[in-house]
């Protein structure tokens, strides 16, 4: 069996800059993820999180950890503050060794980020 590196993109939105609301909708997408790409965490290379601006009041970094993440390589950033940006986002890019061809990659959008890359979004 090959294994390859694969990317896995994700993201979704909070309806404020609240710690449990960031938490919680970050455990939401990652599960989603988890389940619709048959993630097993001990494949998993590294993680990044980013979110807009407007959000600081927790790490989405920390929702992984709560889903026992604990050995996993997490980062995070800031995007840019683009004026006609999505407000509220947080996305997420799962490097991961899987079997599944690039084409068979399953990308997660939840709530208002379901806007973002229609292009890439599997339901």
């Amino acid at each position: 069996m090959v294994y390859f590196v694969r990317g896995i993109r994700g993201a979704t939105t909070v309806t404020q800059n609240d710690e449990k609301l960031i938490l919680d909708a970050t455990k939401e997408l990652l599960q989603e993820i988890i389940k619709k790409n048959s993630i097993k965490k001990e494949n998993v290379a590294a993680v990044f999180f980013t979110t807009t601006q407007d959000l600081n009041a927790a790490y989405p970094a920390q929702a992984a950890r709560i889903l026992g993440w604990d050995k996993v390589p997490l980062f995070g950033s800031v995007e840019i503050n683009k004026p006609e940006g999505l407000p509220f986002c947080i996305r997420v890019l799962i490097l991961t060794n899987t079997t599944l061809n690039q084409d068979e990659i399953k990308h997660v959008y939840l709530k208002n980020a379901k806007t973002l890359r229609e292009d890439l979004r599997h339901f």
